[in-house]
């Protein structure tokens, strides 16, 4: 059974097809530069070589259709039909309160995303706009939605309320959300069989770390806090975000430097994190180049993405009153050792250490904790995209 993974950007849209039987990859690509001059496709076959479409694509419609085109190809297609794709997963960032669970896609499902537009707005529009190419290419494929703030919803009230006036959360449902959650239930799911227990039995804090980052705290198998907010601007600092501040910065700010709350939210989010302290770069590889050169800027940029990390990782332990494993995941978490060796320095107290030699991996599952470390310490390489095949997969055969 073939699934097709849909993650739609603005101008983009990113897609996977699985051979679910076989839990393998069949291509993968991305379309981009949809709606603008010079749209082109780049598509994946395993072990191939990537091939190149340069094709006008004015609508994500037009990116779907191009794709079915090229998997059905007779040169460079991997199945006869369009038949043969049994379902197509949706990334969708913003699910509000609605949804904990993945949906399958119908016109209910698609006025809740709507009503989440104020919530997500960068996101949830593309989200929309890759369904709606792919019904209008695949109308009787059978469609889910895959919720990056579903995993979250299981939060207690008081870990996700704002101490703010509660009428806002009652007007505009503002509170913490969190992210990532796709990412944070599969690695949690696989820590639960890497470590041979049932995950109900296991407290587990998850590390995507990556230009984007995000920590979770795992209770039995259920989110009971994560590091991002109403957005994905609040917690770690990231690339190009700066994670938790004093709420007044912002005021102060905009009154010193006259922005407006457009030019604040891009300053937010665009501008700060290890881009704006570092004034060198959003990307970790660059930055930790620059510290090791000498740039004292850029070394702090690293201190600080690491202190918070350690800050993080501390507070959850409390908050479950333990753990049985710290993961690392996302582009960071995976392959960088010295930002893993950093962040959980001197946390030896709580029972939680790393081997520097099994530390030396990158991008591969790992133990790499210490001897006697009562807290294992796993890396654990994220698969959202196979995550939201399997979630597609459970819901179109659940009444089979």
């Amino acid at each position: 059974m073939n699934i097709l993974v849909i993650n739609a950007g603005s101008s983009s849209l990113k897609f996977q097809l699985f051979d679910m039987d076989e839990k393998k990859v069949l291509v993968k690509g991305i379309c981009d530069r949809i709606g603008i001059d010079n749209s082109v496709m780049e598509y994946q076959v395993p072990g191939k070589e990537k091939y190149v479409v340069r094709k006008e694509m004015k609508k994500h419609k037009d990116a779907i259709a191009l794709v079915l085109e090229t998997l059905t190809d007779k040169e460079h297609g991997v199945i006869k039909s369009t038949s043969e794709i049994s379902g197509v997963g949706h990334r969708v960032l913003h699910g509000g309160e609605k949804f904990h669970d993945p949906a399958l896609i119908d016109d209910k499902v698609m006025d809740a995303i709507r009503e989440c537009i104020p919530l997500g707005p960068l996101h949830n529009p593309a989200n929309i706009m890759g369904i709606e190419g792919c019904k209008a290419v695949m109308p009787d494929t059978p469609m889910v939605a895959v919720f990056d703030t579903g995993f979250h919803q299981t939060m207690p009230k008081y870990a996700y309320i704002y101490a703010i006036p509660y009428e806002v959360y009652e007007k505009y449902s503002v509170r913490k959300y969190g992210f990532h959650g796709t990412s944070h239930k599969y690695v949690t799911q696989r820590a639960a069989e890497i470590l041979g227990k049932p995950i109900e039995e296991l407290k587990l804090i998850s590390c995507h770390l990556g230009n984007g980052a995000s920590i979770c705290a795992v209770k039995y198998g259920k989110c009971v806090d994560t590091s991002m907010g109403l957005t994905p601007l609040d917690g770690l600092a990231m690339g190009t975000r700066c994670g938790t501040i004093d709420p007044a910065v912002v005021t102060f700010l905009m009154q010193k430097e006259g922005m407006s709350a457009a030019e604040m939210s891009e300053y937010l989010n665009k501008k700060s994190g290890l881009l704006g302290i570092s004034g060198v770069s959003s990307d970790m590889r660059d930055t930790q180049s620059a510290a090791k050169a000498g740039n004292k800027r850029a070394q702090l940029a690293v201190d600080i993405f690491t202190y918070r990390v350690k800050t993080y990782v501390g507070s959850y332990y409390a908050v479950m009153n333990g753990a049985d494993a710290i993961i690392f995941t996302g582009g960071i978490g995976e392959n960088d050792g010295v930002i893993r060796q950093k962040s959980l320095e001197e946390l030896d107290s709580l029972g939680i250490a790393i081997d520097p030699e099994k530390n030396n991996i990158r991008g591969k599952e790992a133990d790499i904790s210490a001897a006697g470390a009562k807290v294992r310490t796993l890396v654990i390489p994220t698969n959202e995209e196979l995550a939201i095949a399997n979630e597609t997969l459970k819901l179109i055969t659940a009444d089979k």
